[in-house]
């Protein structure tokens, strides 16, 4: 404790890194950034701007910068990039993916880490990418290699045995599907690496919004995963884990 302190009153630590270090999260007017989620869990920690106004998500972000060098945000909105863009300093870079609703903030001098490990996401059809965009924004930020197979919905089974030596190459494998959501089951009957279902709330009339797919994913015949509806972040994380423990495993 005696050498944070010191090192706050030389000036070389901010108080909010001082407060990191010393409690694991840091305490803003808009609420706690559990600054220690990323060496306690292996995955970053996500500030969820949905629910949250575009200052309250400027606070957290800048409160992320200043105690782990990154912030990641998800469900941003237009509001929410234009408050965090005039919070932080012009030297941090920000990637913003309208489609995914995701904001990562990046200071330059942050070190991304990096996972010897392939994340295979899989899409049933073009309206599941913007959920899928969310999980690749997480694995990204926890360093795996993503390799994308979109658009390969069970409606034509060619698509998906198109794609075979990509999917079976694949560490984990994370696939998002609408509608009745049997993509993952025949996934997960080809492959012998693990399958995470991501049930995404597209489709029509009864069980449309997602229910159906959950329904679908849950009572799959074959082995498999599930998060729940539309729970990118969830997805990419667990799958981010999934990769993190391959890349370690090489390593030795």
């Amino acid at each position: 404790m005696r050498e944070v302190l010191e090192a706050v009153a030389a000036g070389d630590l901010s108080p909010t890194e001082a407060e990191a270090r010393l409690a694991g999260y840091v305490t803003t007017d808009a609420g706690r950034f559990d600054a220690a989620r990323e060496q306690r869990r292996g995955a970053p920690e996500g500030i969820l701007a949905e629910g949250k106004t575009p200052a309250e998500v400027a606070v957290l972000a800048a409160a992320a910068l200043d105690s782990t060098g990154r912030a990641l945000i998800t469900r941003v909105s237009e509001d929410h990039v234009v408050a965090v863009a005039e919070e932080v300093d012009a030297s941090v870079d920000l990637s913003h993916d309208e489609r995914a609703r995701t904001l990562v903030a990046q200071r330059p001098d942050f070190d991304p880490p990096t996972l010897d490990a392939t994340v295979g996401l899989v899409t049933g059809g073009t309206a599941d990418a913007a959920v899928a965009g969310e999980a690749a924004t997480v694995l990204d930020a926890m360093g795996a290699t993503v390799e994308r197979v979109d658009d390969v919905g069970v409606a034509h089974l060619g698509r998906i045995l198109d794609h075979l030596d990509v999917l079976r190459a694949a560490d984990v494998l994370v696939v998002a599907a609408g509608r009745e959501g049997a993509l993952p089951t025949v996934v997960a009957g080809l492959v012998d690496t693990p399958v995470i279902g991501l049930p995404v709330s597209t489709g029509y009339g009864h069980g449309g919004d997602g229910d159906a797919a959950l329904s679908g994913m849950l009572q799959s015949c074959t082995v498999l995963s599930v998060v729940n509806v539309d729970a990118g972040f969830v997805a990419g994380t667990q799958a981010g884990l999934v990769a993190r423990a391959v890349s370690d495993a090489r390593s030795q």
